[in-house]
């Protein structure tokens, strides 16, 4: 992406491997070396860790508020305030607990917003777009299915969307969801399953709508 480019450098490998050689602690994981070696003055650890999770975030502030025509603008934003926020990164967590922390509070903010309350399609990444060979017919069920999911999860209640989204899109484990949204491993395990029991429950109605239509 050209912004990036623009703002936050060039030569993302060559950042990685510098920033492996400037950090020696075998207990940090690449993300960690990356954002060190930014807080350190090298531009392109930056623009390495954008390139590495900005089609995760993108994802998530997609389906986070329900916005695709947005979610790229979002995700910029997001980065942003993570530039700007650098000095503050330690690492005692993953990198990314910190970045979806950043990115949640960001989309929250976002959502609570009346003129920015409106739920889009999905966004278009692989697991969205339809498998080859299928019927027209069958194409344009999977896209109203995948919007109709992307709907009934922008109608979450927050901490609820927040805990799924984490979970299945991003593979987070509770501990992780637990340190990025500031609460207990006990309550991100109970929002996810009210999540998942509410979701299950409106996509069975929409589908059971959609038998009695055909």
């Amino acid at each position: 992406m050209s912004y990036a480019r623009a703002q936050f450098g060039d030569d993302c490998s060559a950042a990685e491997h510098g920033a492996l050689g400037l950090m020696g602690e075998p207990q940090l994981d690449g993300d960690a070396r990356l954002m060190l070696a930014f807080q350190q003055g090298d531009q392109s650890s930056f623009e390495a860790l954008f390139q590495k999770h900005k089609r995760a975030i993108v994802i998530f502030a997609s389906r986070f508020t329900g916005r695709v025509d947005e979610a790229e603008e979002l995700a910029q934003e997001i980065f942003v305030k993570c530039y700007l926020a650098a000095s503050t990164y330690e690492p005692r967590a993953k990198f990314t607990t910190w970045l979806f922390r950043i990115a949640r509070n960001h989309c929250l903010n976002e959502v609570r917003r009346p003129a920015r309350r409106v739920a889009g399609e999905p966004y278009d990444d692989e697991r969205a777009r339809t498998a080859p060979g299928q019927s027209p017919e069958a194409q344009a069920q999977g896209r109203a299915l995948s919007a109709a999911v992307a709907r009934e999860l922008a109608a979450l209640p927050e901490n609820q969307r927040s805990a799924l989204l984490l979970s299945r899109e991003q593979g987070m484990s509770y501990e992780e969801i637990a340190e990025t949204m500031d609460v207990s491993i006990g309550a991100v395990k109970s929002l996810i399953n009210r999540a998942r029991k509410r979701l299950a429950s409106r996509l069975a109605k929409y589908m059971e709508h959609r038998h009695a239509m055909s």
